[in-house]
């Protein structure tokens, strides 16, 4: 039984009382010198202490406040008040461990402690602890069924579980209760939204704001909606003006980073994560993020540093990086899979709501359901196209079922043309979604997308097909449980790295679909034009800013310091990222100005000018995919080197399919090497280039029709495994 404090004596009781009346009337420094006054008259007077302590706590002093009220337990340590608000001060001080343990003392002394279940559900909350957390406010509700804080607290449980429909019950009874209650109406918002309900989220956003127009947090959140409708302006206006409201809120400025990320404004996108960092150095996604505009900025700012540093938060289990960014720094199977697990399990887990799929009967044709935000002007649809159009419509029905915002360019009229149904979901919750292509009876799903922009994993989540297959967007494993296949091909997958992949895998003879009618312009560049000397050797690599890592650039450089009469011919969209390049040049001992600098063409012309290099030099740990194609189709023959990954064996794999395995590298000095010999030996390249013409009509990269057979081989015997209720399994089918 716990020591009983003894009575205060009648004159520190007399300070204390009269300290009470002035803290009850928000004088708090009147408070503080009539509750020191008591502690003075009697120093084992336990709640002048933890009142002292309260005062702390209200006035951010929070060492002091944890000291005071630790000492009036000491003396106390019946007082449940006591315990709960010693929890509040070390929550402040992000001691949640310490937290929870006060709050459960709280509770062990009164389990009806309203504020301690509160406040305890709280930090459950931050350490994703989710079902206690709705422990907490579930027994609260049931003791004091009409407080309105314990529905909103609930509602952003039961979104954290995925429950998003419950969660806005939820807020709405909280909004019930207390019309003016404005945190709830914007976390009914982010609830709204994560069910893709837009506008419905922008309501919520505007009720808030018409009753708190300062609000920081919901004018934030209103502009990653308005973001996500197309209409970046008046997301920025809102994101600044939140920012501008409150300078310390490290998430408006993340945010306001992603904006400018998505607009290419990454100089900007760059300051605003390091200024989020600086607030806040726990917003760990923001590692990658920052590194992410780095590499698209070529800026190597700390590079290695920051890379072993994201690799090894990874590893420890720590969302560092998001997964498609890992693919883009590390040539490491562990770490990316890893990554991709992480993803999943924060994201998108395996949910299963909608129960299991079973099929009684089955149609005359195999239900295809291709899923992408990328049916359009991309690159993913430049290799995909012809593929569609090429199905065998008497054995397969196809469905497209596009993610992404409605366009009207002419990629998109083709693609939609070669559907059987091309349905329009973007506007969809991932539950909608699975429900309606568990409705069209789809047999296999096939995800374009992956960790790319604009996907919408949590769709597969809930499970929309018998069989799932993940193809062509990210060079990678999901690392998702639902997620049956990934289709590869020997070069992309060696047996000796299966173990990098989660899905089972289904080998093709080739890996990459392309599109054999894709135009190349009849413009004939010159080099003048194009700022290419005459009588140089023309290196080029026209691969994304972000792939090209300092090891990258290393070997390039070394290359041209070799190859003396040289140029290297890149793509770089903004003055900054060029910049950076020729400072890192002339750091290396090159003329910066044997760096050319392409702009952006349209695609007919920018397959033509190809034509103008002598070689194309990829890139390493992401190779060239679409660009290595586009490069080899227009007759410009591409150096790649092999790594372990996905990602890094791509280049491989097109080479491969090509019939030109000669210009596959396993080292930088394998790598390096080559190049020169190709400079030296004109005879060789121009061998090489001749080989090259022949077998783009002969071979198996741009030849569709086979590739679709060979496909639509993996789909049935996908199918009939289904069909007779057998596991995947690692396959693979010969050329067709």
């Amino acid at each position: 039984m716990a020591k009983q404090p003894k009575p205060p004596s009648p004159h520190a009781l007399s300070k204390f009382k009269e300290g009470l009346a002035h803290h009850q009337q928000g004088r708090l420094q009147q408070a503080e010198a009539l509750y020191l006054a008591a502690h003075r008259l009697d120093k084992e007077f336990a709640d002048a202490l933890h009142h002292l302590g309260i005062i702390a706590l209200q006035t951010n002093r929070l060492n002091d406040a944890i000291g005071l009220i630790r000492q009036s337990i000491k003396l106390d340590p019946s007082d449940p008040g006591a315990y709960n608000n010693l929890g509040m001060a070390l929550e402040d001080t992000r001691q949640p461990v310490l937290a929870l343990e006060a709050y459960g003392n709280a509770l062990h002394l009164n389990p009806d402690h309203i504020e301690a279940l509160l406040n305890r559900g709280n930090v459950l909350q931050t350490l994703n602890r989710w079902d206690q957390a709705l422990g907490d406010y579930d027994r609260i509700i049931k003791l004091a069924p009409n407080y309105p804080d314990a529905y909103n607290n609930r509602g952003n449980v039961l979104r954290a579980l995925g429950r998003h429909r419950e969660a806005i019950i939820s807020f709405d009874r909280a909004i019930a209760l207390n019309p003016g209650y404005v945190q709830a109406f914007n976390n009914k918002g982010i609830a709204l939204k994560d069910l893709n309900q837009l506008h419905e989220a922008l309501n919520c956003y505007d009720r808030a704001l018409s009753m708190q127009p300062n609000y920081s947090d919901a004018l934030s959140n209103r502009a990653i909606a308005l973001k996500e409708l197309g209409q970046p302006d008046r997301a920025l206006q809102d994101f600044d003006r939140a920012i501008a409201l409150n300078p310390v809120n490290a998430q408006a400025y993340a945010n306001r980073g992603g904006l400018f990320q998505e607009l290419g404004k990454n100089d900007l996108a760059l300051r605003d994560y390091q200024k989020a960092l600086d607030l806040d150095s726990t917003l760990l996604p923001l590692y990658g993020k920052r590194l992410h505009v780095q590499m698209l900025l070529c800026d190597w700012t700390d590079f290695d540093s920051r890379r072993d540093q994201i690799t090894s938060l990874l590893m420890g289990g720590e969302p560092a990086a998001d997964p498609f960014t890992t693919l883009t720094f590390v040539d490491s199977l562990l770490v990316q899979k890893a990554s991709a697990q992480l993803a999943i399990k924060l994201h998108a887990p395996e949910n299963k709501k909608l129960g299991l799929i079973k099929r009684d009967k089955f149609g005359l044709k195999i239900r295809l359901g291709y899923f992408s935000a990328d049916f359009r002007d991309h690159p993913v649809a430049y290799l995909m196209a012809e593929l569609f159009e090429k199905h065998d419509k008497s054995r397969f029905e196809l469905f497209a079922f596009s993610l992404g915002r409605p366009t009207q360019d002419v990629m998109r009229q083709r693609i939609a043309s070669a559907f059987d149904h091309f349905i329009e979901v973007g506007s969809k919750s991932d539950e909608d979604i699975a429900k309606l292509a568990r409705s069209h009876g789809i047999d296999i799903a096939i995800d374009l997308g992956g960790f790319t922009m604009g996907n919408r994993i949590g769709v597969f989540a809930y499970r929309t097909a018998p069989v799932q297959v993940q193809y062509i967007g990210y060079l990678g494993t999901m690392g998702a449980p639902y997620i049956d296949y990934i289709l590869a091909d020997r070069e992309l997958i060696p047996e000796a790295n299966q173990n990098g992949y989660v899905e089972k895998i289904a080998y093709l003879p080739s890996y990459q679909a392309n599109d054999s009618l894709r135009q190349i312009s009849e413009r004939i560049f010159s080099r003048k034009e194009l700022g290419l000397p005459e009588d140089a050797f023309v290196f080029c690599c026209f691969n994304n800013t972000y792939k090209i890592t300092p090891d990258t650039f290393d070997s390039w450089m070394r290359i041209l310091s070799i190859a003396t009469n040289s140029v290297l011919f890149l793509f770089a969209n903004n003055v900054q990222t060029q910049d950076n390049l020729k400072k890192e040049a002339n750091r290396r001992g090159i003329d910066p100005t044997r760096l050319i600098f392409g702009q952006r063409l349209e695609r007919d012309e920018y397959l033509a000018r190809f034509r103008c290099a002598d070689l194309f030099l990829d890139t390493l740990p992401y190779n060239a995919g679409t660009t290595a194609s586009d490069a080899l189709w227009a007759g410009l023959p591409v150096l790649t080197l092999s790594g372990e990954s996905f990602a890094a064996r791509m280049c491989a794999s097109v080479l491969k399919a090509i019939g030109l395995p000669e210009l596959i590298t396993s080292s930088t000095l394998e790598y390096e090497a080559k190049a020169i010999e190709l400079v030296k030996n004109p005879e060789l390249l121009q061998s090489i280039k001749h080989k090259l013409s022949v077998n783009k009509h002969s071979t198996a990269l741009f030849d569709t029709g086979t590739f679709c057979r060979s496909l639509e081989m993996v789909y049935q015997t996908m199918h009939e495994r289904s069909r007779s209720d057998l596991l995947p399994c690692t396959f693979s089918v010969k050329s067709q």
